[in-house]
């Protein structure tokens, strides 16, 4: 199971890439294995320091715009911790849920009921195109540990 759902990641950021015109390069198809290996989000110095393993010549700055361009795309999700700053994870795009992050350990549940099915009479005839719904908590084993 694991291998399949790793497998599907790489397959749907490649065609992200793909679809948007980008030359799929080895390098590229790298970070996708990364973001599929990955649980939970991931900073870009995280990313650097899995890419320099495999090519040791990139430069962060290549890393760290490519994160950018492929968050745009919707490939990857970001976001911004208060303490480990900006933060990257493979978009799920399979179907629709939202996430649980731990502030502590930066784990992160999914779930599947919607809050956005309660928001009714938006002010100023507001038209939703997209949204994003997380809470942030500690998880049950970091709250074991304090």
């Amino acid at each position: 199971m694991a291998d399949s759902h790793r497998h599907d990641t790489v397959k749907q950021m490649i065609g992200i890439m793909s679809d948007n015109g980008w030359r799929i390069t080895e390098q590229r198809r790298e970070m996708a294995e990364i973001f599929a290996r990955a649980v939970g989000y991931m900073s870009p110095k995280d990313v650097y320091d899995q890419m320099t393993v495999a090519y040791p010549g990139v430069s962060f700055d290549t890393v760290y715009r490519n994160l950018r361009l492929l968050s745009e795309m919707g490939a990857l999700e970001q976001f911004y911790f208060m303490e480990g700053g900006l933060k990257f994870r493979a978009s799920c795009l399979e179907h629709h849920h939202h996430h649980l992050i731990c502030i502590n350990c930066e784990k992160t549940l999914t779930f599947e009921y919607c809050p956005m099915e309660q928001l009714q009479d938006l002010p100023g005839n507001f038209k939703i195109m997209n949204h994003r719904f997380e809470v942030f908590g500690v998880c049950e084993d970091c709250q074991k540990e304090s």
